[in-house]
């Protein structure tokens, strides 16, 4: 990557379409040059792309600002998959030899190409990790070279439905942009988030989104699952505004504000009244319950993916997202898991700076797109001048065509009365 190389970013997220541009600084560090977010609620559901021609639009719009903040075209984007459907499953392939054989590099790739061809129902292979080999008892991360006569290969196998990267496809292209690479969100925030020595000693990565919550366990460096929880923020605030008869947004105000994911109130303690809407009051207790309630769930949920391998999360857990916001969830998850496993919520990467001009908040949101951003190895804009870069295309309703203009119409003459007729036929004999 050159010195002058700019990355672009794109995310598809539940609650906003984002696109970040950086710049790779001699010290290694990425400065930010511009970022741009709009909402996505009416285009994104659960990650996945919802409403085809809302989220090309949105693209379009998100990208276009980028370029005018940078003077430069965006020609090209680094774009993260994620949604429901993503999920791992673990593959075996194995060989019997018919006699003690050197294993080869061909050997690994042909075992590697025979994982690749397996088929899932509407679903493709996006990413494989390759586990350890089996041989016999022996379990071994590198083989090649060993003396073997029967052996057995372990993948595990990232996979999505079809229209997934599809979708993400035909929304970016149409929006007239390259994708520079399609990019396993969940990976790629893994790989900025978690350090060698966390991944090394056993980690689960848990990222508590708007309207999912994605786990990914590490054990030996390596993936050793990842999945997909339909469950996430925005269950919360809808719980709140059905409960409470509140609206979406002042739902959402009352969690940030006054929400905890678990909070012990002494027998005696006397909780406060919250004002809400219509001049009526809330106590706090109530809205406690209502938010822990839930909060509940979305844990359990993710304990049940954690628990199998939690003796080998040695370094333990750690949360990010904006769901993770939320005060006191560290105390919520060690009581309703029953675990003291070290659990610590995620920051913004260290290697961030900014450009002047450029703020980001220091909350979880952004941390997918920086990851995306932090991937990027190829410059994403034309060498354009702030001249020739097009101001952003306003959002305008689409109205009706006018119809086609009817074929002209003669008027319609006059009956002729019987004396007029009997005029023109004496007429016509004359």
């Amino acid at each position: 990557m050159a010195d002058k190389d700019i990355i672009v970013a794109l995310e598809l997220a539940t609650t906003a379409v984002r696109a970040i541009a950086g710049q790779r600084m001699a010290d290694g560090t990425m400065q930010i040059k511009a970022i741009v977010e709009e909402n996505a609620s009416n285009c994104i559901r659960k990650g996945v792309v919802d409403n085809i021609d809302k989220t090309t639009q949105a693209i379009s719009r998100v990208l276009a600002q980028i370029s005018l903040q940078l003077g430069q075209s965006v020609r090209r984007v680094y774009v993260g998959l994620s949604g429901q459907s993503l999920h791992t499953v673990l593959n075996k392939i194995q060989r019997q030899l018919t006699e003690k054989t050197q294993v080869t590099n061909d050997m690994i790739d042909q075992m590697m190409d025979t994982n690749r061809g397996v088929v899932y129902t509407n679903s493709e292979i996006l990413e494989v990790v390759p586990q350890e080999y089996h041989v016999g008892i022996r379990e071994e991360a590198d083989i090649v070279g060993m003396q073997v006569d029967q052996l057995e290969a372990r993948f595990l196998n990232v996979i999505a439905r079809n229209s997934l990267q599809e979708n993400i496809e035909k929304c970016v292209r149409s929006a007239g942009y390259e994708i520079a690479e399609l990019l396993i969100a969940p990976l790629a925030l893994a790989d900025t988030l978690l350090n060698a020595a966390e991944k090394r000693s056993g980690c689960a990565l848990v990222d508590l989104g708007a309207d999912t919550t994605t786990v990914s366990i590490y054990t030996k460096n390596i993936l050793r699952k990842l999945c997909v929880i339909p469950l996430g923020g925005s269950n919360v605030t809808a719980d709140i505004a059905n409960c409470l008869s509140v609206e979406y947004e002042e739902a959402e105000t009352l969690k940030l504000r006054h929400g905890h994911a678990w909070k012990q109130f002494a027998n005696d303690e006397e909780s406060k009244s919250i004002s809400i809407s219509h001049d009526r009051n809330v106590d706090e207790k109530d809205l406690s319950n209502i938010i822990q309630a839930r909060y509940e769930e979305i844990l359990m949920n993710v304990w049940n993916q954690l628990k199998s391998d939690s003796d080998k999360l040695v370094s333990g857990i750690v949360f990010t997202g904006g769901a993770s916001q939320i005060r006191s969830l560290q105390d919520a998850f060690q009581k309703f898991a029953h675990t003291n496993k070290t659990i610590r919520i995620a920051k913004l990467p260290s290697e961030i700076s900014t450009a002047t001009g450029i703020h980001i908040a220091d909350n979880e949101r952004m941390n997918t797109i920086i990851a995306l951003l932090l991937h990027g190895d190829q410059n994403c804009v034309s060498r354009e001048t702030q001249e020739t870069v097009k101001e952003p295309i306003p959002v305008v309703e689409a109205k009706p065509a006018p119809a086609e203009p009817a074929e002209p119409v003669a008027p319609k003459q006059p009956k002729k009365t019987w004396w007029e007729k009997i005029k023109d036929s004496l007429d016509q004999d004359e």
